[in-house]
Order: structure tokens, then sequence, then C-alpha cells
């Protein structure tokens, strides 16, 4: 449910701010705001607004396969309150490098939740590795697609010029593997052990 009404809620407020552009400019990091005028609730609010459609649809169809599964494990050990602290925790984590990094820059904006839906993502691979996900309708393991994201990621963050946020998605997975091993240490037994023995 948590899952749901997180999607509801990105999916209205992402829809409202594609016809308003003065609440998309409100809503979006824009680190002088933060730095100057102590606008700190951009630091979550920037994961609630999208670019377009295209978007908002890759992020949110992401979250709904992956998170309702890290939801339903979640819970178990935190609470349905507790997933979704991870959840806009994992917003504020991902993005934090990005601000400081940027934070007396006027000319950078960053917008969506692609740190978040890497945490869950990564929080779902670390619990089942084996798992294919269908990249571009290719069933790929889901731990083959873990180490080729994070190759891309840090190359094109490198790289730069795509206008993607890649250091938020790095820091995100990053925030979603600590944070599931920390809940629950002996997750990182089974990761092990799954890794070694490989199911489809």
């Amino acid at each position: 449910m948590v899952t749901l009404a997180i999607l509801a809620v990105t999916v209205l407020v992402s829809w409202q701010a594609f016809g308003n552009r003065r609440l998309l400019e409100r809503l979006l990091l824009w680190p002088p705001a933060v730095e100057r005028q102590r606008q700190y609730d951009r630091l979550v609010t920037h994961g609630f607004v999208h670019a377009d459609w295209q978007h908002l649809l890759f992020n949110m169809i992401t979250l709904y396969f992956f998170g309702r599964h890290v939801e339903a494990l979640f819970t178990t050990y935190i609470g349905a309150l507790g997933f979704a602290l991870f959840y806009l925790s994992a917003i504020l984590v991902a993005i934090l490098p990005t601000y400081l990094r940027h934070r007396r820059d006027p000319s950078y904006r960053s917008l969506g939740a692609s740190g978040a839906v890497s945490a869950v993502l990564f929080a779902f691979i670390l619990v089942q590795p084996w798992t294919l996900i269908f990249v571009f309708f290719i069933p790929v393991p889901a731990i083959v697609y873990a180490v080729l994201y994070i190759g891309y990621s840090i190359w094109m963050d490198r790289r730069g010029g795509d206008n993607v946020n890649h250091s938020a998605h790095l820091w995100g997975a990053g925030y979603g593997v600590l944070f599931t091993v920390m809940m629950e240490p002996r997750v990182f037994e089974v990761f092990l052990a799954r890794l070694a023995s490989p199911s489809f």
C-alpha cells in the first residue's frame, strides 16, 4: 500500500507540475534556494516532480515492480511507516552529494525520483540477485544488471553532458544496499549464498 501511495502522490504532483511552471520551479532542487533561502524541503520535494511523462513513467514502473517486494520485506522489520521513511530518506541521501557539489551554482537544477528508485531496486537485487530483470524486453539477471548499471552510472557521471543525475543513481543504490544490511545483517550472508548458487 505504501508503494502505491508513493506512486500515486508522485504521479499527481508531477502531472500538476507539467502544466504549472511555478509549481515545478518551487519543488525541484535549485541549490541557491536551499543555500540562501533555507528552502530545505527541496532536498525531498524534487523527488516528486519529473521532467516529462517518459521520465515519470520509467521511474514509476520500476518503483511499482520492485517497490512492492521491498515493502513486503521491510514491513516485517520496520513496519509500513519505516518503509515510507526509507524511501523519503533515500531521496535525501541520493541528492546530498549533488547538492554539496552545486550548492553555489545558480544554473544547476535537478528533479526526479531516480535516486530513491535506485535505492529500492538495489535493495531488491541484494535479496534476489538472480531474478531476471527485463531491459528493453531482454532478460538480464539482476546482479548482472546491477554491475552494468553501476559501471554505466560511474562512467556517465564522469563524462557528464546528458542532463541525467547519475550521481544520485549511484548514491541511491549504495544507500539501498547499506540500509537493508543495517536493518537485517543476515541479508548479506544470504546474498553471498545465493550469489554462489545461480538460479533463474
